[in-house]
């Protein structure tokens, strides 16, 4: 069963920006809403990787 995380998507000016409350620092952005979800998901990918990563290391702070 896929997680389901919250996409907040906004416009400005000529541009679109997002981010996912569920997951600090994840930041999306393109000139097109398609572009700001992408680059949202990818930003997703990149933090729980990491996540991940560290954790599986012993090297995340508790």
């Amino acid at each position: 069963m896929p997680n389901e995380l919250t996409a907040v998507i906004e416009r400005e000016d000529d541009c679109y920006i997002a981010y996912c409350p569920e997951i600090p620092g994840a930041n999306g952005q393109g000139s097109t809403r398609e572009e700001c979800i992408k680059s949202l998901a990818e930003a997703i990918e990149l933090i729980l990787e990491y996540r991940r990563d560290t954790d599986l290391r012993g090297t995340r702070s508790r």
